[in-house]
């Protein structure tokens, strides 16, 4: 019997595996982590292969092939930037057309004249302004949608570029490793449609203006952030010494998906979770699941090892501690409404009388006939509600407030209406700052920040926000979470030193002249009060009319001599403080600076971050062997001094010895 040939054995085919939670699909590398690094001496650029087009607005970075070209891709922002730009445009112009219209109709109604006849001719005017908006409305359109052509970024192997411009080109470059951090922010329109604004500083100082990008879809933002973070990442391991594929490979490595109990590290994120919540958090958390019309998926952008929010205490104290810039746009509005009153009060002249001598009877009654009472009351009653909205809107603007540490980045976000996300990696966090105004004080409660390189800001609305001191990484907070909070926040400041040196005992005598008299606002206001009463005095004639009016002048002076009384009290009392609370410490890596009085802040800062530092003194000073100390950091816009007045002589000097190179170090 013939035996058929033997069949040759065939391979066995690779059964695919179950994939990991959180990892990519089947076959695609992670986020971050370039399939050929092998080949490469750095991760390719992502680019387009020969005749490709670059892909539409939203869709994640492509992964290069071996034939593509070496140029890097083109990325354009979102195409919302021509049609809600437009509209933004357009409805500002309508509002402006709408007052003016009403400005001119109501001073004709003010004038005597009738709508009656010039109906059709109020009709004509309607049209033309319309069409004329229209018409306006289109030109932006066109010109957006030509900027939009001439708007993208690219990616390269070194450098971020940003391309804009129509007639007049402007390429802006970024090297990844001068990378400070990379912001983005929203408004209450961006967020409803899923874009953002992305800003990239770097640490350039007040000579830098931030790289801005706007209308960003939010997946591309938070993709694009991740990326420049970790070609950073790869340029510093490169330059470094390692290897380029070794590099490549930890760059990789570090943004890859961690389950919870994967290591010590991901268990802090676990804890982060149970982090004080408030009652705003849940609509933050819906905001940000939604993501807008065009946001899209979210995207990965690193571990987090820490993390924190605010209770609804912190909350509700933040919001009542706020600042009186709500209050200033109140008064701008409330001038406006006076304005428009103004021109309505003829047209309504004498309508109300009857009404308004009403409630003045009434008014009268209630407070036995003081109408002086009644309009302190009133006033009283008007900044009550604007500090209410104030407080509502401060805590619509830290809510779904979340801080972390995410890698090797500090991030922050917040804002219910308005989104604001921050971010600062921690090599460059100039100090870390504590402060106190006298309520948080009696409370013990602090506003703490990070100072860190701000870069100039184009417009002049972010150029007063980047005027604000530093990243704050919590608003309201007690005095002892501080250290928890650094700890897992900036571990690399936890050595700070904490035995802090007082000022020379003269500094008392001098604080008390410089802030009761050189500085006092209770002394210099009594002068300008008595230099006033005198010339009043001596020019008003002394007949019927004049002794009234200076009856009432000198009683006014007098109650103002009592205000002066109360004012230089608190200056005195600003000062004992002032010396009470005063000092700075430094050890082997770190120097800290308190500056006390009713409001008191401690800046601690490396001392590798000192740019330079000197002592000065004046001759008072010498006089009495005190000085002054300063430290330049390079937080802020135009760096920053850190002083601190009337130190001892020989404090100073040995502090300057532990500032230079190879300095003595205090243990």
């Amino acid at each position: 019997m013939t035996q058929s040939p033997q069949q040759p054995p065939q391979p066995v085919q690779p059964q695919p595996q179950p994939q990991p939670y959180g990892q990519p699909p089947y076959g695609q590398p992670q986020y971050g982590q370039d399939p050929y690094a092998a080949q490469k001496p750095y991760p390719a650029p992502y680019a387009p292969g020969p005749g490709q087009q670059p892909a539409p607005y939203g869709q994640p970075y492509p992964q290069p092939t071996p034939q593509a070209s070496q140029e890097p891709r083109r990325y354009h922002v979102h195409h919302s930037y021509i049609w809600l730009g437009s509209l933004q445009v357009g409805v500002a112009m309508f509002f402006v057309m709408l007052v003016s219209g009403f400005s001119g109709f109501v001073g004709a109604l003010a004038e005597g004249e009738r709508i009656g006849g010039d109906l059709p001719i109020l009709l004509l005017v309607i049209a033309i302004a319309m069409g004329s908006l229209v018409l306006i409305i289109g030109v932006v359109a066109l010109i957006q949608w030509l900027s939009y052509k001439h708007l993208y970024y690219e990616l390269g192997a070194e450098e971020f570029n940003l391309f804009s411009g129509i007639f007049n080109k402007k390429r802006v470059h970024v090297p990844y490793q001068r990378i400070q951090s990379v912001d983005q922010r929203a408004s209450l329109l961006q967020r409803v449609f899923g874009v953002c604004t992305v800003s990239i500083d770097t640490a350039g100082g007040s000579s830098n203006k931030a790289v801005t990008v706007p209308y960003v879809q939010k997946a591309q933002a938070e993709q694009l952030r991740a990326e420049l973070f970790a070609r950073k990442q790869y340029a510093a391991a490169v330059q470094g010494g390692m290897e380029p594929q070794e590099a490549a490979l930890a760059v990789a490595a570090a943004s890859g998906v961690v389950l919870p109990q994967a290591d010590a590290a991901a268990q802090a994120v676990a804890a982060g979770a149970q982090a004080p919540r408030n009652v705003l958090d849940a609509p933050a958390e819906i905001w940000t699941d939604v993501r807008g019309v065009f946001g899209g998926s979210a995207v990965d952008t690193g571990q987090v090892t820490y993390e924190y929010g605010l209770s609804n205490k912190e909350l509700v104290f933040t919001g009542l501690s706020n600042n009186t810039a709500f209050a200033l746009i109140v008064i701008g509005l409330l001038g406006g409404a006076a304005q428009i009153a103004g021109q309505v009060a003829p047209l309504v002249a004498g309508r109300f009388d009857p009404f308004v001598g009403q409630l003045v009877s009434v008014g009268s009654q209630l407070f036995g006939g003081n109408l002086i009472a009644a309009g302190a009351v009133l006033l009283l009653a008007v900044m009550a509600v604007v500090w209410l909205f104030s407080i509502i809107g401060t805590c619509l603007s830290f809510g779904g407030f979340r801080a972390c540490r995410r890698d090797n980045r500090i991030e922050v976000e917040h804002g219910l209406l308005q989104h604001r996300f921050q971010g600062v990696s921690v090599d460059r966090v100039q100090s870390v700052i504590v402060k106190q105004s006298f309520i948080r004080r009696l409370l013990g409660y602090c506003e703490l920040s990070l100072g860190k390189i701000d870069a100039m800001a184009e417009s002049s609305d972010e150029q007063q926000k980047s005027l604000s001191p530093g990243l704050v990484v919590h608003p309201f907070v007690k005095m002892d979470r501080v250290p928890e909070i650094l700890a897992g926040l900036v571990p690399e400041f936890a050595d700070v030193p904490v035995q802090s040196t007082p000022v020379a005992p003269v500094a008392l005598r001098r604080a008390l002249i410089r802030r009761g008299i050189l500085q006092g606002s209770g002394f210099w206001l009594a002068v300008l009060i008595a230099v006033g009463q005198v010339c009043a005095n001596a020019f008003v004639p002394l007949d019927a009319g004049g002794t009234t009016m200076l009856f009432y002048l000198n009683t006014g002076a007098f109650i103002g001599y009592a205000l002066c009384i109360v004012l230089f009290v608190l200056d005195i009392v600003g000062a004992v403080l002032w010396f009470r609370g005063s000092g700075f410490a430094y050890n082997e890596r770190f120097m800290q600076v308190s500056n006390g009085g009713f409001a008191r802040e401690t800046v601690s800062f490396p001392r590798k971050k000192i740019q330079f530092g000197f002592a000065k003194t004046n001759p008072f000073q010498r006089r009495a062997r005190t000085a002054t100390v300063n430290a330049r950091t390079a937080a802020g816009v135009g760096g920053t001094t850190i002083r601190l007045i009337d130190v001892c002589e020989e404090d100073a000097r040995s502090w300057l010895d532990w500032l230079k190179p190879r300095g003595n170090v205090v243990e």
